[in-house]
């Protein structure tokens, strides 16, 4: 039916359309992508789903499906790991925790300075872009993508180069957090040789402790407590690296969650709350899930493809040599 309201007179009566329409979020339909993206969520969030299973799952929305909100993918993924990892320093004990950074210091800096050696060298062989090479080696060295995230500022990176080795980094994690504990069972590790391995050898904190969680609570211990200490080293690394790129001086980021996990530890040891501490610990097992679901989501087929075949031949060989000498290191050498 046609209005009989002048238009002049319609803006007086109804000065803001808004009024009369229901809110634009309630007129937005659900598409089936962020349906079962959201249904598959929900399922990384029940006890069922274990972290390995989580990152399959997200691997498959990847691939298959795509991640309808991957422009917020990495910051979720980045606050949400830094929260999992300080409610698991609600589990810990200091004293036990400090034991297994001492035994484990000698070997993180013998890991870290043997992979930034081997790496450079190895990307030079291959004839990979520098900074690239840089950020894959670093990201190898010490904490995977958070030391490249810290690092690819200090160097100036490009956004290609760091999603080059971010790409690069979370391919081989995915890899580790299924065939670590394999290994582990088949060669009769302690879950002490086990935790220092994984913490050794594993790029990523998130697939250290899905990976440590998985064979046992003594090797989740010390895989935490020394792949922590060996994130400390990103401070030390990127000075080197202003210094060899000839950046001049940049602004280094510290990881804060990595104070704040040592809080947590220290409160668990001489404030003792058991039932508060078991729900923290639970709730931050149940997020690193999340977590890994949300980082094999993110692996799309583009950044598969911008990956390129060099550049994960370098990641690849510096990884199965890291992994394989501090595996004879632990077995050899440590309790």
């Amino acid at each position: 039916m046609k209005k009989l309201v002048s238009p002049g007179l319609e803006k007086k009566i109804f000065p803001d359309d808004s009024i009369i329409r229901q809110p634009k979020i309630l007129d937005r339909r659900i598409s089936t992508r962020e349906l079962i993206f959201g249904i598959t969520l929900i399922a990384c969030l029940t006890p069922w789903v274990s972290p390995p299973i989580a990152l399959v799952m997200g691997l498959i929305v990847a691939l298959f499906i795509g991640h309808p909100f991957l422009h917020l993918n990495h910051k979720a993924t980045h606050v949400l790991l830094q929260l999992s990892v300080v409610g698991l320093g609600f589990g810990m004990n200091a004293g036990s925790a400090l034991k297994a950074g001492r035994e484990g210091v000698l070997f993180t800096i013998a890991s870290i300075t043997g992979t930034l050696l081997f790496g450079l060298l190895l990307g030079r062989l291959l004839r990979i872009d520098k900074k690239t090479s840089g950020l894959i080696t670093c990201g190898t060295a010490i904490c995977g993508g958070s030391a490249i995230a810290a690092i690819s500022p200090v160097i100036k990176a490009e956004e290609k180069q760091i999603s080059v080795a971010l790409g690069t980094v979370f391919l081989l994690n995915s890899i580790a957090l299924f065939l670590f504990p394999l290994i582990g069972h088949l060669l009769h590790l302690t879950q002490t040789q086990f935790g220092l391995w994984a913490a050794i050898a594993i790029h990523d904190t998130s697939s250290v402790v899905g990976a440590a969680g998985k064979y046992g609570p003594r090797a989740l211990e010390v895989a935490t407590t020394v792949k922590l200490a060996r994130a400390l080293w990103i401070i030390p690394v990127a000075v080197l690296a202003a210094l060899f790129f000839k950046t001049g001086k940049q602004k280094i980021k510290i990881p804060w969650f990595i104070g704040a996990f040592v809080l947590a530890m220290l409160i668990n040891t001489y404030l003792p709350m058991p039932a508060l501490s078991h729900t923290l610990v639970q709730t931050s097992k149940t997020g690193l899930t999340l977590t890994l679901f949300l980082i094999g989501s993110g692996l799309s087929g583009q950044v598969l493809k911008n990956t390129g075949v060099r550049p994960l031949l370098q990641g690849a060989i510096l990884w199965i040599a890291i992994s394989t000498a501090a595996l004879w290191a632990v077995m050899n050498l440590a309790v």
